[in-house]
C-alpha cells in the first residue's frame, strides 16, 4: 500500500543550462508542491502505514527549509552565490542544478536519510520512502525513486553539500537537525504527537 502526504512551498531559482531563456537568465519563483510517497506491506497499531501526524516534524522541517528561499546551485558564478546569500536571510545551497527533477532528488534523499535514520514506536514496519514528485507548476512535475535519487549518471547528491542558511535552521524545532542527519545520528519518534 501507498501514503501519500502533501507540503508546499515557494522558492526562488534560476536553471544554468535549460532551454528556456527565462529560466536560464532570470531569478524567478514558483509555489512547488511536494508529495511524499511512502509503502509498506504492514500497518502500525493504528492500522497506518504510517502515521501523518508524525510527518509534521522532522519531514516538514527539511521540505519547508526551501520556503521563501532561493535555491542556489554551487557550480554557479561566485559573484551569484554571493549574492544571492547577500541579499537573502534564507537560501539552499545545492551540489546540482535547482531544477524540478534536481529537487525532487535532492528531497528524496533527505526524506529517505532522515526515515532511515527514525526508530518507530507504534508498530510501524518495512516503511520506505516509494518516490517524491515535485510539482513546479500545475501542469509540469518530476517525479524520483530511489534509483533517480540516487543515480551518479544525474549527478551525485551528497548530504554534505546540500548547505542551508543559519536563518533556516533556526526556524526547526532542533537546529541542529541537519547536522544530526548529516553524522547519521538516530532519531525516535515520539508515542504522541
Amino acid at each position: 500500500m501507498i501514503i501519500r502526504k502533501l507540503f508546499k512551498f515557494e522558492n526562488a531559482h534560476i536553471v544554468r543550462g535549460c532551454s528556456s531563456v527565462k529560466c536560464r537568465s532570470s531569478l524567478h519563483g514558483h509555489s512547488y508542491k511536494v508529495e511524499l510517497l511512502f509503502e509498506s506491506n504492514f500497518l502500525d497499531n493504528g492500522q497506518m502505514i504510517y502515521d501523518f501526524g508524525l510527518m509534521k516534524q522532522n519531514m516538514k522541517a527539511l521540505v519547508e527549509s526551501f520556503d521563501h528561499s532561493v535555491a542556489i546551485w554551487n557550480n554557479d558564478s561566485t559573484e551569484y552565490i554571493e549574492d544571492m546569500k547577500k541579499h537573502s536571510h534564507r537560501w539552499v545551497e545545492l551540489p546540482v542544478s535547482p531544477s524540478a527533477e534536481q529537487f525532487s532528488r535532492v528531497i528524496f534523499i533527505m526524506i529517505d536519510t532522515l526515515l532511515k535514520l527514525t526508530n518507530s514506536v507504534n508498530g510501524e514496519k518495512e516503511v520506505t520512502l516509494n518516490s517524491v514528485i515535485v510539482h513546479e507548476t500545475d501542469t509540469g512535475y518530476a517525479q524520483a525513486f530511489g534509483y533517480d535519487a540516487y543515480s551518479k549518471n544525474m549527478g551525485e547528491i551528497k548530504l554534505e553539500n546540500i548547505i542551508f542558511s543559519n536563518e533556516i535552521m533556526q526556524d526547526w524545532q532542533d537546529d541542529k537537525l541537519w547536522e544530526k542527519i548529516k553524522k547519521k545520528e538516530r532519531f525516535v519518534n515520539p508515542k504522541e504527537v
